[in-house]
C-alpha cells in the first residue's frame, strides 16, 4: 500500500486518483472532491468495506493523483482515463470493448474516412473515441454524402480500376480513381472534413437544417426524418467533445515547478473543451538554470521530439505560466511545420489564467510527491538492508545482491540467471544469463555451482566488485553446492543464503535451523522479490531456447532446408504454423525455393515429421 507519509501529502483539491499495482498497472480510477480524504478512506479499518474494496486495497502498491479545477472536470477526466486504461476494478468497463474512432488517412494522396476500433501510429488522423456509435455513424454518413469522399480501398494513384464504381453514378463519389477528380480538389474537400471532425460543425449543421426543412416543405417526410437523425447525430458529436464550463477550444496548458536540483513539468491536453489527460516530465540535474530556461527546454522537448505528425495535431494556442527566451523561435518552427499559426500565450487573468494555475498545481504536486518518494525510498531501503543484515547475521550491509536460479526442460536447455539488486532496487543492465555447459541433466546442484563460479570468476578477472550477498533459489542442497565454489575462488567474504519456495525459509551456512521471517517482514519481501525476478529471467531464457529447438527440429530435418532457408521461411511466414498454412505458390515466391522444394516442405510438415514419401501430401493427390 502507499506509505502513510504519501497519503498525508495528497492534495485536498478535487481531482482523479489512480490506484496501481506493483508493476504500475492501473487497478482502479476514481474521482474525488478532496483527493486526500477520499484516498485515505480506503485505508481506514472498517467492517463496511466490501470484498472488492478490500481486494483492491490489498493489491494497491501506489496511488497517483491528477488535480483539476472542479468536480465536473474530475468526472470528465475520470471517464476519459477509464476508457483509456480499462482498470479491472472499475465495474462499468468490465466488457473490455474498444471505443470507435473516425480515421482519416491523411498520409494517402486521396484520403479515406472510416470507422476503426484500432488506432495506430500510421500517420493518419484519428478523432474520438466515441461512446455513441449510432450518432457517430450518422454524422460520418452525412459527411460522405456532402463531400463525396471515396469509400474504396484502392492504393491511389498507383492502383486503380478500369471504370468508376456505383458511388460515382449515384453522386456519392467524383471518381478520383479514374482521374475524374484532381488530387488538389480532393485535398481541399478533405481539409473541410478535418475541420468538421475537429469540432467546427456549425456550418454543416446549418446545411443539414436547410435540407431537412426543404424536404419537409416538399412533403418528403422520410428524407426529412433522415436529415433530422443526422442533425441529432452532429449535435451529439459536438456535445460529446465539449465540457460545460469551457469554451470548446483546443489548447495545451503548461505548468512547471522546481525544488533545487529536481523539477517537474506538466502539459494538460484540452481538445474541444475536454481535458483528455496529463502528460508529465520529471526533471533532475537542473543546476543554475532559471525557471524560464527550464520552461523553454521542456517546451522544446515536448513539441519537437514527436516529429511532423505530432505537430499536425497541436492546437493553435499553447498557454504558458511565463515567457522564455526561445518562445518566438519555437512558435515559428511549429507554425511552419504545422502549416498554420501556432502561438504561445501567457494569460494574466480569466479562464485561461485559471487553466495555467491548474497545470502549475499539478506540477507542484508531482514534484512534492517525487521529493517525498525519494526521501522515503532512501530511508526505507536503508532500513530493510540493515534489518536483513541483522536477521541473516551478515558482516556487511548487503547493498549489492545477486540471485541465481536454474531452469531446464526435463534436463535439456539448462540455463541459469543472475539478477542484480543494488540498494534494494533492480539493476537490469547488470543482469546476466548463461547456458549451463556441463552435462548435468536434472542435477540442479551442479548447475547452480557452475553458474555461480562462472559469474564470480568473470568479475574477479575483470576486477569488478563482488556482491555482498549471493542468494540462491532452493534449500540446503543448493546452498551446500555453492560454498566450495567460494573457497576455490578465495571469495569467502561473500555471504550466501538460500531461499526455499515451499515455506519461504532462509538457509545460511553454519546454522542448522532455517531463519524464519514474518510473512509481512520487509526483509523477506525483498528476498522474495529478488528470487522471483531471477526465476522469471531464467524461465524466459529457457522458453526462448526451447522455441528455437522446436523450430530447428521441425525444419532442420527436411532435406535441402539449411539454416539460410530456415531463416528465409521464418522471416516470410513468422512461424512453423504460418508455413503450414501457406500454399505452394506462397513458398515458391520466396527467393531460393522451387516448386519441388515447396511441396516437400508442406508434405513433411503435414506428415508430422514423417518422410514425405511415407505420407503423401493432399496437395499432390
Amino acid at each position: 500500500m502507499p506509505s502513510e507519509l504519501k497519503l498525508d501529502h495528497l492534495p485536498t483539491s478535487p481531482g482523479v486518483y489512480i490506484f496501481r499495482d506493483g508493476e504500475g498497472t492501473p487497478l482502479y480510477i476514481g474521482k474525488a472532491k478532496s483527493l486526500r480524504s477520499r484516498v485515505r478512506s480506503y485505508f481506514r479499518e472498517s467492517g463496511q468495506q466490501g470484498i472488492r474494496t478490500r481486494e483492491l486495497v490489498r493489491r494497491a502498491a501506489d496511488v497517483d493523483t491528477i488535480v483539476v479545477g472542479s468536480e465536473a472536470e474530475a468526472l470528465l477526466l475520470e471517464s476519459n482515463l477509464i476508457k483509456e486504461h480499462q482498470p479491472r476494478f472499475n465495474v462499468r468497463l468490465r466488457d473490455d470493448k474498444r471505443y470507435p474512432y473516425i480515421k482519416v488517412t491523411v498520409q494517402e494522396p486521396f484520403p479515406r474516412v472510416f470507422v476503426t476500433r484500432s488506432p495506430r501510429d500510421d500517420g493518419a488522423r484519428y478523432f474520438g473515441p466515441f461512446t455513441s456509435v449510432g450518432p457517430m455513424r450518422q454524422a460520418l454518413e452525412v459527411i460522405k454524402k456532402l463531400y463525396t469522399v471515396r469509400s474504396c480501398r484502392y492504393d491511389l494513384p498507383e492502383e486503380s480500376p478500369s471504370r468508376p464504381c456505383l458511388d460515382y453514378h449515384i453522386k456519392r463519389c467524383k471518381a478520383p480513381c479514374v482521374g475524374l477528380q484532381s488530387q488538389e480538389d480532393y485535398g481541399e474537400m478533405v481539409e473541410e472534413i478535418l475541420r468538421i471532425l475537429s469540432g467546427e460543425t456549425r456550418e454543416l449543421k446549418r446545411e443539414v437544417q436547410e435540407l431537412m426543412e426543404r424536404a419537409a416543405t416538399d412533403l418528403r417526410f422520410e428524407e426529412a426524418a433522415r436529415h433530422r437523425d443526422v442533425l441529432q447525430g452532429l449535435e451529439s458529436l459536438e456535445r460529446d467533445q465539449r465540457v460545460e464550463r469551457t469554451t470548446g477550444e483546443n489548447q495545451d496548458v503548461l505548468g512547471i515547478a522546481r525544488d533545487g536540483e529536481l523539477g517537474a513539468a506538466v502539459v494538460l491536453r484540452i481538445r474541444s473543451g475536454t481535458l483528455l489527460g496529463r502528460e508529465s516530465r520529471r526533471l533532475s540535474g537542473l543546476g543554475d538554470e532559471s525557471d524560464d530556461e527550464l520552461l523553454g527546454a521542456f517546451a522544446s522537448q515536448v513539441y519537437l521530439a514527436g516529429g511532423a505528425n505530432a505537430i499536425q495535431d497541436l492546437p493553435s494556442e499553447i498557454l504558458l505560466p511565463s515567457s522564455f527566451s526561445d518562445q518566438g523561435t519555437l512558435a515559428t518552427i511549429l507554425s511552419e511545420e504545422g502549416g498554420r499559426k501556432i502561438y504561445f500565450q501567457v494569460p494574466r487573468r480569466g479562464e485561461k489564467r485559471r487553466l495555467v494555475e491548474l497545470a502549475s498545481a499539478n506540477a507542484r504536486h508531482l514534484l512534492e510527491e517525487r521529493v517525498t518518494a525519494l526521501e522515503v525510498a532512501a530511508d526505507r531501503a536503508d532500513a530493510v538492508l540493515y534489518e536483513l543484515q541483522d536477521r541473516l547475521q551478515l558482516k556487511v550491509v548487503p547493498r549489492l545482491m545477486v540471485c541465481f536460479d536454474i531452469s531446464h526442460t526435463q534436463g535439456t536447455e539448462v540455463v541459469a540467471s543472475a539478477v542484480v539488486f543494488e540498494n534494494g532496487e533492480r539493476k537490469r543492465g547488470l543482469y546476466r544469463r548463461m547456458k549451463i555447459r556441463g552435462d548435468w541433466g536434472n542435477d540442479d546442484y551442479r548447475s547452480m555451482a557452475e553458474a555461480v563460479e562462472r559469474y564470480l570468476r568473470r568479475r574477479i578477472e575483470q576486477d569488478e566488485p563482488l556482491p555482498e550477498l549471493i542468494l540462491v533459489d532452493g534449500g540446503k542442497g543448493q546452498l551446500s553446492s555453492v560454498l566450495p565454489v567460494l573457497q576455490r575462488l578465495d571469495a569467502g567474504d561473500v555471504a550466501v543464503a538460500a531461499l526455499a519456495k515451499r515455506d519461504e525459509e532462509v538457509f545460511i551456512p553454519g546454522v542448522a535451523d532455517p531463519v524464519r521471517l514474518g510473512r509481512r517482514d520487509p526483509a523477506l519481501r525483498l528476498l522474495q522479490r529478488i528470487r522471483n525476478e531471477a526465476h522469471r529471467f531464467a524461465v524466459e531464457y529457457n522458453r526462448k531456447l526451447r522455441t528455437r529447438r522446436t523450430i530447428r527440429s521441425a525444419l532442420g530435418d527436411i532435406p535441402g532446408i539449411g539454416p539460410g532457408r530456415q531463416r528465409a521461411l521464418l522471416t516470410r511466414f513468422g512461424s512453423v504454423r504460418g508455413i503450414q498454412e501457406a500454399e505452394v505458390e506462397d513458398i515458391v515466391a520466396v527467393p531460393g525455393f522451387s516448386r519441388v522444394l515447396a511441396e516437400r516442405i508442406l508434405s513433411y510438415l503435414e506428415a508430422g515429421g514423417e518422410k514425405p514419401e511415407d505420407k503423401p501430401s493432399p496437395r499432390q493427390t
